[in-house]
């Protein structure tokens, strides 16, 4: 199982437009921009807020993901995680669901993709807020961080799972954060 090691921070749109300005100048290379679905399951040994079953859907494209927190007291998180590219999302959703897992939340989000190193920079935007996670060896993490020279910048304890079952609207027992839709 790999594990990831990231940092979040929650974004004022200052920040925000002060990070996009600053990612280039550091040296960060801009890889795309995506729109997301995300689909946390629950069910089976799954316990919500330590342990997620993931379904994110880009485009027509999904990739299914297990996490697992690990204890720590750092404001740098490590989880464990596996993922796997899934060719067909719909059919994969019904998989879950005769294996016994339900919708529990879902969430959407815009997220920006960098790259600096080894190390990943991702600006998203949520229907509760924007935030910056940077992801890579924790001495990356803190070296990013540095350069960027972001005023003011907190970081962001709550996972955006956790975060949705605050903000979220729940839809018969799945709660969900959805953009608004434009009309």
């Amino acid at each position: 199982m790999g594990l990831e090691i990231e940092k979040k921070y929650r974004l004022s749109k200052k920040q925000r437009e002060d990070v996009l300005r600053g990612l280039p100048k550091i040296g960060a290379k801009r890889q795309r921009e995506d729109f997301e679905v995300n689909t946390l399951y629950a069910g089976g040994t799954l316990e919500l807020g330590r342990s997620i079953l993931r379904l994110r859907c880009i485009g027509k494209r999904g990739i299914l993901t297990y996490k697992e927190s690990l204890p720590t007291s750092s404001s740098i998180k490590q989880r464990l995680e596996d993922e796997t590219v899934v060719e067909n999302p719909e059919a994969m959703e019904l998989i879950l669901q005769a294996l016994g897992f339900n919708r529990a939340l879902v969430y959407e989000k815009r997220r920006e993709t960098w790259t600096l190193g080894t190390a990943e920079i991702v600006i998203d935007e949520l229907p509760f807020g924007l935030f910056m996670e940077i992801e890579g060896p924790e001495q990356d993490i803190r070296d990013i961080e540095n350069k960027l020279a972001i005023k003011r910048l907190r970081t962001e304890p709550a996972t955006y799972p956790q975060l949705t079952l605050k903000r979220g609207t729940d839809y018969g027992g799945v709660i969900e954060s959805r953009f608004a839709e434009k009309k």
